[in-house]
């Protein structure tokens, strides 16, 4: 172990495959100083980063005690990532436990911090789109050392003095379809899978609101706004969250 500390991780995945549903944890995130440490809640559709995976990510940047933990969600298609969003918890998400969701149907990806949408991925619903819609994925998370970028672009090291760092997790909750080969089965609790009803094609109107504020309040770096990065920005960028 000490002779790959650098590359220390531990975690755990379901079993199963879905595709499209309503997928939630409870997390109380590793508290005091944990810069450099990550921990990850995503969905991946190969147990292992492959080549040709697709994906959809919350991962939790530690860092120095009393600093503020920052909230980095990215979707990948096909192994190609680089839709960076980082966005501010307006709790401390070491004292309690919350709750982090993702809304996944064919129209739209929304990811939720206590039922509240932080990030609204669309789909452009044209060929070779950069929607993550064909594959089904396993749900993970993990606890690890990502010390080369995580905290303040690396600057800030792991502590390894204070191991174990320990993120707790309770309540996940899943009403999705399951993949079965070839086909899907949806083994959703409601008979209509509601998170593939109109209504969950759309932000509803209090879900707007509050999609609006966290977009005043919380947002630290957009990928849709980098035009350094991208000077051309990707297609879905177009995409208007709000219809």
């Amino acid at each position: 172990m000490a002779n790959s500390i650098h590359k220390v991780r531990c975690g755990f995945q379901t079993k199963q495959r879905y595709r499209f549903g309503w997928f939630s944890m409870k997390l109380k995130l590793v508290g005091g100083d944990s810069a450099g440490v990550v921990t990850a809640y995503y969905m991946c559709s190969e147990n292992g980063a492959g080549p040709t995976r697709d994906e959809i990510d919350f991962e939790f940047l530690g860092n120095r005690t009393g600093q503020p933990y920052l909230v980095q969600t990215n979707v990948y298609k096909n192994g190609t990532g680089n839709r960076e969003m980082r966005h501010m918890l307006w709790f401390d998400p070491t004292e309690d436990y919350h709750t982090y969701s993702i809304l996944w149907n064919n129209h739209q990806l929304v990811f939720f911090v206590d039922r509240v949408p932080i990030r609204v991925f669309k789909n452009n619903e044209k060929p070779n789109d950069f929607f993550p819609n064909e594959k089904p994925m396993y749900l993970f998370s993990s606890v690890w050392n990502a010390d080369e970028w995580a905290t303040r672009g690396g600057l800030e090291k792991t502590n390894w003095k204070l191991a174990p760092f320990v993120s707790s997790y309770k309540d996940f909750s899943v009403d999705a379809c399951q993949w079965e080969d070839p086909y899907p089965k949806c083994v959703s609790t409601t008979t209509k899978n509601w998170w593939d009803q109109y209504g969950s094609w759309h932000l509803s109107g209090d879900q707007k609101m509050d999609y609006a504020w966290v977009q005043r309040n919380l947002v630290i770096y957009d990928y849709c706004n980098d035009s350094e990065r991208f000077p051309t920005l990707p297609e879905e960028c177009s995409l208007s969250p709000w219809e």
